[in-house]
């Protein structure tokens, strides 16, 4: 019996050759590139841009301080349709006498500013209607004869007719309510014995807050005869001889900056008549 042949071995081949890797000294590193500037072309697009930008703050600056051409006391019945442009004064809006009334036909807070400086304690009194079911009746006191919420805002009906105010340099700022509340959080969390605004720090001279209420809403086509006075440090509003609505203000706004009246409107038809205004 033969003995099993074995199988044959499987040949042994040798290993491929290794290839060689090339290799690259490194050498030194390369310098840094320095970042492209602009061009003199570009410095000087990017500088007409940024003037571009900035010329409503500029002209603010430029702006001489507001005339005065009319003195206190003052009337004007609006019997003359000159005296808007001898008389007042205003950033925009199409501000007109009409039929013996002054127009303020929607002007998007543009005031239309007497041009007369005001005494500190004064009355002012007009006829004012809205033929607008908005009502949105507004004027500004002690403003700086520029700006649009530069002093107090009076507004009837506003917000579509649903609220009334006396704002502090601004229309849309804190109420008085929410002053209070956060008054009442200071004293707690300071320990203080007194809820005062002022004393707490929450009511400061540069505040912008308002007082609100709805005493009415204004009705379409009736007009209604406004007072507005202040003696010392209290600003009171009356509508048809009624008290509307007051405000005594810590640090009441006054003299140069703070010395201006100005008939105002958003998007109402606002009518006003028969200005008389008087030092108290």
């Amino acid at each position: 019996m033969g003995q099993p042949k074995l199988k044959d071995k499987p040949e042994v081949t040798a290993a491929p050759p290794r290839a060689e890797v090339a290799t690259v000294p490194l050498g030194d590193p390369l310098p840094a590139e320095r970042p492209q500037t602009l061009t003199r072309v570009g410095w000087i697009f990017l500088g007409v841009v940024i003037l571009t930008f900035q010329i409503p703050l500029i002209a603010r600056w430029l702006r001489p301080a507001q005339p005065v051409v009319v003195s206190i006391p003052y009337t004007d019945d609006f019997s003359d349709p000159s005296t808007v442009q001898k008389n007042y004064w205003t950033t925009g809006g199409h501000w007109r006498v009409a039929n013996g009334e002054l127009l303020s036909p929607g002007v998007k807070n543009n005031p239309l500013w007497l041009e007369a400086r005001l005494p500190r304690d004064v009355a002012v009194e007009f006829d004012v209607r809205s033929e607008s079911p908005e009502g949105d009746i507004k004027v500004e006191i002690f403003g700086d004869g520029l700006n649009h919420a530069s002093g107090y805002v009076l507004i009837h009906g506003g917000w579509s007719n649903r609220l009334s105010i006396i704002a502090r340099l601004d229309e849309h700022g804190a109420s008085l309510t929410e002053l209070q509340r956060r008054a009442q959080a200071r004293a707690k969390e300071l320990g203080l014995q007194t809820t005062g605004l002022v004393e707490t720090g929450v009511f400061r001279k540069d505040t912008r807050m308002r007082v609100e209420a709805n005493p009415y809403p204004v009705q379409i086509g009736r007009t209604y005869h406004w007072r507005i006075e202040r003696r010392g440090a209290l600003l009171r509003w009356f509508i048809d001889g009624q008290p509307f609505m007051e405000f005594e203000d810590p640090f009441p706004l006054g003299g140069e900056g703070h010395d201006r009246f100005g008939f105002s409107s958003w998007e109402s038809y606002l009518y006003f008549d028969n200005l008389r205004i008087e030092p108290l």
